[in-house]
């Protein structure tokens, strides 16, 4: 094999231990080199909890330079891909290896993400001819020396945080049936919400529920809180360089309590306690066509920060 050359391994569910490691590290210095997080968490997790996604990697010279995740289309959605190469190993043409291989694998409609929409991937999507199908942002605000509309609860309602893992189901419940059209957040199972709520940024303070206060029992909705510091784990290595930044992780409110301003009430619930923590800023990913979304978080004083595309043949 020449030194421009990276062989293609077989697509595997599980990745042995040390390859996996290095896979972090390709990430870590993605992120670093690149300025955003190379893949979701979703990838990240896959790399230690095998599941339904699948992974493809690019050699050379016996090492990691280049990798891609791969989750299956499912019901009306189409077939997912996340690729990235190592900096030290970039201009070969390994991205673009990857990719097509990774369209291939996932079939009719499938997309792949490129996370802040670079030059580097928007040059390999023409070379392969692919067009934007989805944009998903990043939108932020300051949280420091800011106003913050007052929290209120209204009558009815109770607001109250995480109480242990009795809340799981009904979390699980709004969840899917919040984000049945979602291909990512849609879906989940328990064990989705078991490897978060034991990952070492959780706090069960920041996880706020609202109920009717005539059933405690069904949840309507929650926000979930998420904080990015040093302690995070080496995927977050871009964000490490910076202060810790707090982020609106998942509002899910369920469709049968919609129209109750339970999304403005539990978001505004969870920037005041990213406030109260002491943190200068609060990020947040929403679809850039959910319209609803993105009125909610623009009057709450998020701007768009970066975009991150979905790409797909044309």
């Amino acid at each position: 094999m020449s030194d421009d050359r990276a062989e293609l391994s077989g697509w595997t569910s599980e990745l042995p231990a040390d390859v996996a490691s290095q896979v972090r590290g390709l990430l870590a210095r993605a992120d670093e080199s690149d300025g955003v997080a190379a893949v979701s968490e979703q990838a990240v997790l896959s790399l230690d909890a095998p599941g339904t996604a699948r992974q493809l990697l690019a050699m050379r010279e016996d090492a990691v330079a280049g990798y891609a995740n791969l989750v299956a289309a499912h019901g009306d959605h189409p077939a997912m891909a996340e690729v990235v190469v190592d900096p030290r190993h970039r201009g070969r043409g390994i991205g673009a290896a990857l990719v097509a291989a990774a369209l291939a694998e996932g079939g009719r409609g499938a997309r792949v993400w490129a996370h802040g929409n670079l030059p580097s991937a928007r040059a390999v999507a023409g070379r392969l001819g692919l067009s934007v199908a989805r944009e998903l942002w990043q939108m932020r605000r300051p949280l420091a020396n800011s106003e913050l509309p007052e929290l209120v609860v209204p009558s009815g309602l109770t607001l109250r945080t995480y109480a242990g893992p009795g809340d799981d189901a009904e979390l699980l419940r709004v969840n899917n049936a919040a984000f049945d059209w979602h291909p990512e957040q849609g879906g989940w199972s328990e064990a989705d919400i078991t490897v978060r709520r034991e990952s070492s940024w959780f706090d069960p303070k920041g996880l706020f529920i609202a109920v009717d206060t005539a059933r405690p029992e069904r949840i309507l909705g929650f926000h979930w809180t998420k904080v990015h510091d040093a302690s995070d784990a080496p995927e977050n290595a871009a964000e490490q360089a910076e202060p810790p930044v707090g982020e609106v992780y998942v509002v899910g409110i369920d469709p049968a309590a919609q129209g109750r301003g339970l999304g403005r009430l539990l978001t505004l619930a969870g920037l005041h306690h990213l406030r109260d923590r002491g943190l200068g800023e609060v990020l947040l990913y929403t679809e850039a066509d959910n319209t609803a979304a993105v009125h909610t978080y623009t009057r709450l004083g998020f701007g768009t920060a970066h975009v991150d595309a979905a790409y797909a043949a044309r």
